[in-house]
């Protein structure tokens, strides 16, 4: 019992660094004045890929792990601090984000763009073991409400939290690589 509450801080943690990239984005989006449908939908359409991406990542990395062992763990860790950094660098350059509304297939990249990170940290989690359901059901959840609350904040407070979101983001994920390496069984 106590490892899986462990499991799911380390988790929650995790989607909620993850989810600061959909915040981000949110912020900017939400400076478009969108409506609530369009923020209900935009919302759920990224907390689905968050769901997609990690699945796809967790079944990738439990096979890896069945054929490499400890040397998946440490590339999970490496994969999670290079995935911080990329955040972290991506955000210093980008000082002001453009964005438009996104809408049908639009809507569709935006979200996988927003995911694609999710991807690596599910293969990073299913290469350590971790179990699938709580990942995915967290991981949507995050996204979902990190979304939305990017989008309906996004008006009054994108120049002043977007860039910094993606920095905690970062730094959150490099933390998590650097507890993944250091504690490989």
């Amino acid at each position: 019992m106590e490892q899986y509450l462990a499991d799911l801080i380390t988790i929650s943690i995790m989607a909620f660094a993850l989810g600061m990239d959909a915040f981000s984005v949110g912020l900017g989006l939400g400076m478009f004045r969108l409506n609530l449908r369009q923020v209900f939908k935009i919302g759920i359409t990224v907390g689905a890929f968050h769901v997609l991406m990690p699945a796809i990542g967790v079944a990738l990395g439990e096979l890896l792990t069945d054929r490499f062992g400890q040397i998946a763990t440490v590339t999970s860790g490496v994969l999670l601090i290079g995935l911080g950094l990329q955040m972290m660098i991506v955000s210093s350059l980008n000082k002001r984000e453009t964005s438009s509304i996104p809408i049908g297939f639009g809507l569709i990249i935006f979200a996988l763009s927003v995911s694609i990170d999710s991807f690596s940290v599910g293969l990073s989690f299913g290469m350590i073991g971790m179990k699938i359901a709580p990942i995915l059901l967290i991981f949507g959840i995050f996204a979902t409400l990190l979304t939305w609350s990017g989008l309906l904040l996004g008006r009054t407070i994108h120049d002043a939290l977007g860039i910094y979101s993606k920095m905690i983001g970062g730094v959150i994920l490099i933390v998590l690589g650097v507890k993944v390496i250091l504690f490989v069984h």
